[in-house]
């Protein structure tokens, strides 16, 4: 009996011990997993590369383009076209990379990044007015495209997020496109994550990451919070009073970088109020653009003049500017406006502006509400209206005056894209409504301007005419923020152009 009971506690003893081992390895597997869990500021409900604006299948490295921004130095270079050249600046030959494949191990060859480009700008008008492609022509790995007219900067356009390139016979573009890039989906939760895993065939090396995840959270605090917690391991754009905390904790690091930003406020020049000149300079000297940057951004921000960070050579030196409320008043008085029982008014008519802004900027709403305050002293009622998607929103509604937003203005190192986008009639992100036949004449120009020198000289002079005629108002130039954990993540960089986060070099230790 007794040698019963010994064997039977010898195997409970022994099936206990290879439990316990399983677990601990079970344990050290899932310590030892290389993977990492990125927050965003920005929700996406789409990932199709053509037409997402928050650029999320780049951004996770799911797709590429044909053309790469060097962050460093302000240069395009080669990424899936390894050259091109062009003898007149309107037909161009584009040679792409050799042996690159999609992530189903289809190959990428110009027929199917012709497919590509076609479908984007089916999709998507703003890709199509942007490339002003009039023909593409594929024969083996090589692209002969020819532009509407000569457009000497062409290439840098394909930088553009939007000119992903996907495999077009993949038909869920929205939860599942299929690109080139070192990480495939495996799965998509709209509005909430990406989750995604190394592509191992990746033109460029295999991802050292197996799995990632590309999540979503459009509150500050809380993305702060999961950094906290380690339910994050990089968050980008941490909440701002958060930061003395973060930096507080061991191996945690955060980095503010310049970036080609600007936040600026949008003017609705549809609106009859602000077809007055005077009305607009009113509204550009309200704004308290040092005790912005200093108490909001606490420091983490350049006082824009202009939408160009100073360091561009086309950033014009701009004239000093009349500013704070005694100069708004006068402006005011210049367009017929008197303050009666403390409301601004004209033949009877109160001032008043609907001005809209987003929480997943957390600065903006802030922005807003001290301009508010600020417009008050002066007798003008603002009111204030949360927005989620600001460019659909503004896109499909003109019933709103002003807007606090953020775009990047020199994504390729160069003036061209913003200026046509957001001043050009035709532009993706004219949502100001600007339809000024001088100003159009010069853009114009500036598209078939060849040479830096003359090029800089033409955005200064197109720069220095919006700043006259008070199109919009610029309020600073943000950094970029975001904090990681550094006792775990390796090869982090935050990029100046927003555009590449999850890379092939991104790593655990």
């Amino acid at each position: 009996m007794f040698r019963k009971y010994k064997s039977l506690f010898i195997l409970f003893l022994a099936v206990f011990l290879l439990v316990a081992c399983s677990s601990e390895t079970a344990k050290e597997q899932e310590k030892k997993k290389k993977e990492v869990n990125l927050l965003f500021n920005f929700a996406t409900s789409s990932l199709d590369p053509n037409v997402d604006t928050s650029y999320v299948s780049l951004r996770a490295g799911i797709t590429e383009t044909l053309v790469h921004l060097n962050d460093k130095d302000l240069t395009i270079e080669p990424w899936l076209a390894e050259s091109w050249n062009s003898k007149d600046g309107q037909l161009w030959e584009f040679k792409l990379r050799e042996e690159v494949t999609f992530q189903n191990g289809k190959p990428m060859d110009g027929e199917a990044v012709k497919a590509s480009l076609e479908r984007a700008m089916k999709d998507s008008l703003a890709i199509k007015n942007a490339l002003r492609i009039d023909s593409i022509e594929a024969k083996g790995n090589t692209l002969m495209i020819k532009t509407e007219g000569p457009f000497p900067e062409f290439p840098s356009e394909l930088v553009h997020p939007n000119t992903s390139i996907i495999d077009v016979t993949e038909s869920d573009y929205i939860n599942k496109p299929v690109g080139t890039g070192p990480f495939a989906v495996s799965k998509f939760t709209p509005g909430t994550a990406v989750d995604l895993k190394r592509y191992d065939s990746y033109w460029g090396g295999a991802a050292k990451l197996e799995k990632a995840r590309f999540s979503f959270n459009e509150d500050a605090n809380s993305r702060s919070l999961a950094l906290e917690s380690g339910d994050a391991d990089i968050v980008f754009r941490p909440e701002i009073e958060s930061l003395a905390n973060l930096e507080a904790i061991d191996g945690v690091t955060v980095e503010s970088t310049s970036t080609f930003r600007v936040h600026q406020m949008t003017m609705n020049l549809e609106r009859k109020a602000l077809q007055d000149i005077h009305v607009r300079k009113a509204i550009d000297a309200l704004i308290d653009r040092s005790s912005i940057a200093d108490s909001i951004l606490q420091g983490h921000a350049e006082v824009a003049t202009g939408p160009f960070p100073s360091t561009f050579s086309f950033a014009p030196d701009y004239p000093k500017k009349e500013n704070g409320m005694e100069a708004a008043r006068e402006y005011l008085e210049k367009a017929g406006y008197k303050k009666v029982h403390d409301v601004m008014q004209k033949d009877g008519k109160p001032l008043s502006f609907t001005l809209l802004t987003y929480s997943s900027r957390a600065d903006l709403p802030l922005i807003a509400q001290v301009f508010q305050s600020d417009a008050a002293q002066l007798g003008i009622d603002v009111k204030i209206k949360q927005i989620e998607i600001p460019e659909e929103y503004m896109a499909a509604n003109r019933d709103w005056d002003l807007t606090t937003y953020s775009n990047l203005t020199a994504p390729r190192g160069d003036a061209g894209y913003y200026l046509n986008a957001t001043y050009h009639p035709n532009g993706a992100l004219n949502f100001s409504g600007a339809d000024d036949d001088h100003l159009t004449a010069l853009i114009d120009k500036l598209n078939v301007t060849v040479g830096q020198k003359k090029r800089s000289d033409l955005a200064e002079e197109i720069a220095m005419y919006v700043d006259e005629q008070v199109y919009n108002s610029f309020i600073l130039h943000p950094n970029t923020l975001v904090a990681y954990n550094s006792n775990k993540v390796e090869n982090w960089i935050t990029s100046r152009s927003e555009y590449y986060m999850l890379t092939n070099e991104l790593d655990v230790k």
